[in-house]
């Protein structure tokens, strides 16, 4: 396989000037292991760092010791070295109550946080996990509290869902049986149903009879505080867009050594570009190698076969076979992994090799920090 420019992990995280970096690729490929051992590594080579995850296997908190993560950033109070660690899990529900407490006052964000439309909006709409993300990750970089934020993107179907959330809801809240329904309110301060009921009074009347006249009124009363107090969405999800273009930013996209993670990982690649999004390079996770690799598949194969044909050395045959099907194993990671480099031979690459049992603690994450820089 041609060897691709290697990507210096130290290097972005040694820099001063690197205040964001974001994991991104498909799901199940070691997104949340990479953002804790970047974020543990960081600390201990002197940076305030905080790692924002949204995974909801909790294996963040298992792994840095603690029972639990929240929508705070906890201290993990045991990293070696002059820097601090922080790490938080989004919590999508109360980061959008959040929002609505900030911008209204105390009896209008009554009014919404107990909405049933708001309750469904904020909890399962689509794309609101990676918009909330985008959401935070602006609030910690305004804080400034930290020199460094990871973050973790969502286990997303896709993964370019993180960078079409703000879209997405922007084009919900300007659809047009959403202006429908403001509209009336702009015009003047009589009811937004009543003023309905007058201009689309078929709509409306189809409308109550097929949901019912409560359903409507929570909707309206929904819809009143769009202006007042969604408005900013769209442009706080601008400036937090802005930010992940900006020079200090570093994505970081992650993938295993298989198909469709490594063409998941290329259409990333290729997405980031047209976004112009700064791409730090591909850390490729799960890779296995043989220490014995001068020993090909087929001559252990065949060493193996003669073996069990002559009735001799079982052990011995069976390791053989066990080696010729990691070799083979090594092989099609090395195909796929070749894919991606034919097809982006600038973007920097670093191979992390197959641990033999998962990341439970700080230890291991150290251990995967320590080749995501060495490897």
């Amino acid at each position: 396989m041609k060897k691709p420019t290697r990507l210096e992990i130290d290097a972005i995280l040694d820099d001063p000037g690197t205040r964001i970096i974001v994991c991104c690729g498909a799901g199940g490929v070691g997104k949340t292991t990479t953002a804790a051992a970047l974020g543990l590594r960081a600390a201990e080579r002197g940076r305030c760092a905080v790692v924002l995850t949204v995974d909801p296997a909790k294996r963040l908190a298992q792994s840095m010791g603690l029972t639990e993560l929240d929508n705070t950033p906890r201290l993990i109070t045991s990293p070696e070295g002059d820097g601090q660690l922080y790490a938080m899990m989004l919590d999508m529900k109360r980061t959008f109550d959040e929002i609505i407490e900030a911008h209204a006052d105390p009896v209008r964000a009554r009014q919404i946080l107990s909405n049933p439309f708001y309750q469904s909006l904020s909890s399962s709409f689509s794309g609101t996990q990676e918009y909330m993300a985008m959401e935070k990750l602006g609030q910690l970089r305004r804080s400034d509290e930290w020199d460094l934020i990871i973050v973790d993107t969502p286990p997303s179907r896709s993964a370019l869902d993180f960078l079409d959330a703000p879209e997405r809801l922007g084009r919900f809240l300007d659809g047009r049986f959403i202006r429908l329904l403001t509209a009336p309110a702009k015009a003047g301060g009589r009811s937004a149903f009543r003023l309905l009921n007058a201009g689309f009074g078929l709509m409306a009347g189809a409308m109550t009879k097929l949901l019912g006249a409560q359903v409507i009124k929570d909707l309206q009363t929904f819809v009143s505080a769009l202006d007042a107090v969604f408005g900013g969405f769209r442009q706080r999800a601008e400036m937090t867009y802005r930010l992940l273009q900006a020079p200090g930013t570093a994505f970081l996209v992650v993938a295993a050594p298989e198909r469709d993670a490594m063409r998941e990982a290329s259409y990333f690649v290729e997405r980031l570009a047209e976004e112009r999004m700064p791409l730090a390079g591909l850390v490729v996770n799960r890779v296995h190698e043989s220490p014995a690799s001068a020993l090909s598949a087929a001559r252990s194969a065949a060493a193996a076969e003669d073996l069990e044909s002559r009735g001799e050395h079982e052990l011995t045959a069976a390791v053989l076979r066990l080696h010729a099907g990691r070799m083979q194993l090594a092989a099609r990671e090395s195909r796929e992994q070749e894919h991606f480099i034919s097809a982006h031979p600038t973007v920097p690459v670093v191979q992390v090799r197959a641990m033999s049992e998962d990341v439970h603690d700080l230890t291991g994450l150290r251990q995967i920090g320590d080749l995501l820089a060495t490897a």
